[in-house]
């Protein structure tokens, strides 16, 4: 098949879109991508891209056209804003001089922004060909819950959006089956909906590093929790820190915080004014590929989020790597992520913005014994295996390509 990918974010940034196209492409078929100038997270353009600059790429033999955009910044609702729609706005009319010839599929990557779905629509209008839309983000209501836009007539006006964006797919793809209820409340048929949760690449796998690997000399010494991710307001750090202070007499019980993001500041400047330093450990951003050796390190992986309706129908992005890697897990949030946890036996789930709940969370998995965390952890790589297999949802997602109907016009 002959499969354009839409998508504001892919490589260098990092995003699960990067390898499913991998993925599609390593089973034969001939991908393109759509794409923008690369600068999440910082905020500013990667090094070596330009409005005119690195247009044209090969990622692996992906082919990759990249629609200029103003880059997002480190702050600011309207910044972003412009971010969202200039990457609308210069992929909807460079698209069909970019993605010239025919394809059989347009896929859609919606992680955030909705708006990345219009450049798909003037394509399909243009090429008569089918959209598959994958949901990561509900809209609007990831925007209210966020704080990021709080008029309602501006939340109404993204609702009439997101419906005729809606009406426009052919197939629906939610990472939770949470999402389906809202997605067919506005304007989305039952049969267009389909579930297509997130996998982890295969580099996610239980591993056990080198005595003198280089990353054994960045962890303290002692019972370690580790978060991996975007340091955001919707990851509640607020939470994590209430629990690290109400354990703080633990000496041995230490916090790794790796990622970066908009909070981040906010959380070096907390961990300095409530006395943390000795015990939350904030290491920065390191390559995707290093994630599995951090994770080996861990006695438990953090995942966590803000108590909003939204959050409680969402699966966060980070779990499935975390089950495939194999260590204990604990969940302070609500609805679909906790249940997947409790379900798998893989770790302990807590209410969210309760941090008297996860510090419990924590001295419960922390007073196991290493054999029972073992197992725990290999209860949620067999749940994942079942669940999330990267192999198993590729093969899943071109059987549906294949089988779409003609466009929906």
């Amino acid at each position: 098949m002959r499969i354009l990918i839409v998508s504001q974010y892919f490589w260098p940034e990092y995003f699960p879109i990067n390898d499913l196209a991998l993925g599609l492409f390593e089973r034969g078929h001939q991908v393109t991508v759509l794409t923008g100038i690369p600068n999440y997270p910082d905020g500013k353009f990667f090094s070596g891209y330009g409005f005119f600059s690195n247009t044209r790429q090969n990622y692996h033999g992906v082919r990759v056209f990249r629609a200029p955009l103003l880059p997002r910044g480190k702050r600011g609702r309207i910044r972003l804003a412009i971010n969202f729609l200039s990457f609308a706005l210069s992929a909807s009319i460079l698209a069909p001089f970019y993605c010239r010839g025919r394809y059989d599929v347009i896929f859609v990557y919606e992680p955030s922004p909705i708006t990345v779905g219009l450049p798909a629509l003037v394509l399909k209008r243009l090429k008569s060909v089918p959209i598959f839309f994958w949901m990561q983000d509900l809209w609007p209501e990831s925007l209210s819950a966020t704080g990021a836009i709080k008029s309602k007539r501006i939340l109404k006006m993204v609702e009439v959006l997101v419906r005729f964006i809606y009406r426009g797919c052919d197939r629906i793809l939610v990472q939770s089956r949470a999402f389906s209820a809202h997605v067919e409340s506005l304007s989305a048929s039952p049969e267009r909906i389909l579930y297509y949760p997130n996998s982890a690449e295969e580099q996610y796998q239980p591993i056990k590093l080198d005595v003198d690997a280089p990353e054994r000399s960045l962890m303290p010494a002692g019972f370690r929790i580790m978060f991996a991710g975007n340091i955001g307001a919707a990851q509640d750090f607020a939470t994590i820190l209430g629990a690290a202070e109400r354990l703080r007499d633990y000496s041995d019980i230490h916090w790794i915080i790796l990622g970066d993001g908009r909070m981040r500041r906010w959380v070096e400047s907390k961990v300095y004014q409530r006395g943390l330093t000795e015990t939350v450990h904030l290491l920065g951003r390191y390559p995707a590929e290093a994630m599995p050796r951090f994770f080996s390190l861990a006695d438990a992986l953090l995942v966590t989020l803000r108590k909003e309706p939204i959050f409680e129908l969402t699966i966060p992005s980070k779990v499935q790597p975390y089950l495939a890697c194999g260590k204990p897990v604990i969940a302070a949030l609500d609805g679909e992520g906790a249940r997947i946890i409790r379900e798998a036996g893989a770790g302990i789930a807590c209410s969210a913005e309760d941090p008297a709940a996860l510090a419990e969370a924590v001295m419960e998995i922390h007073s196991m014994s290493e054999l029972e965390r073992e197992n725990m952890g290999m209860r949620g790589r067999d749940y994942f295996e079942k669940n999330f297999e990267r192999t198993m949802l590729l093969e899943l997602l071109e059987r549906w390509m294949k089988e779409v109907p003609e466009p929906l016009l």
